[in-house]
């Protein structure tokens, strides 16, 4: 009965291990970066056309995950002309400056029932914070889907100084929320060695 229970177990174990994946191959095309800010009290909603990503999430070892950030600032959009060459001069992004934001976690905390948080740290205009982004993962077919957010604080990063460092005008809250689709990667095909030919035995005339 022990060698039965022992082999059964080795067999699940296995099969666990079997089906493993790893999200690593961002689809840039499928995910998104959006965000919504307060202005005298009005949600003023917008979104970042170009970033990039890397991931590496096992949803067997969650904990082992890791991933980076990267925001192209200058890429914004605010609503308007007007309102994207305003965030980006100097003082609110300073994309000449600082062209990019990045967030690098440091490790995965799992909450259960599909539910996570990246711990992590985000850099923006030279200022480096602390960061917590819960976030959910589900499977799609052969994708992985990454659904989270987190509040950020402009201030903690100089985004708005001058008069616009008044917090009445506009809120120091900015809801951050990302939509990430990733594939394993693919598959190496395994190289098979050809089998020698075998040369056609020669038949013999007789006589």
């Amino acid at each position: 009965m022990k060698i039965r229970t022992l082999a059964l177990t080795a067999a699940v174990l296995l099969a666990g291990t079997a089906h493993a994946v790893e999200f690593n191959q961002v689809d840039a095309g499928k995910s998104t970066l959006a965000f919504s800010s307060k202005q005298m009290g009005v949600p003023v909603p917008g979104n970042f056309k170009r970033f990039t990503s890397q991931i590496a999430f096992d949803p067997a070892k969650p904990t082992a995950a890791s991933t980076t950030l990267e925001i192209d600032l200058a890429s914004i959009d605010a609503g308007s002309k007007d309102a994207n060459d305003e965030v980006v001069g100097k003082q609110w992004f300073n994309v000449k400056a600082f062209p990019t934001a990045k967030f690098v976690s440091t490790g995965v905390k799992a909450l259960g029932g599909n539910r996570y948080e990246a711990l992590g740290k985000m850099t923006i205009k030279g200022q480096t914070r602390d960061l917590v982004a819960p976030f959910t993962f589900k499977q799609e077919g052969a994708s992985g889907v990454f659904d989270g957010g987190f509040v950020l604080k402009r201030m903690d990063y100089n985004i708005g100084e001058g008069p616009w460092a008044d917090v009445s005008a506009v809120a120091n809250e900015i809801e951050i929320k990302f939509h990430g689709v990733a594939n394993p990667a693919p598959k190496k095909k395994a190289r098979l060695n050809p089998t020698p030919s075998r040369p056609n035995p020669v038949k013999r005339r007789t006589a």
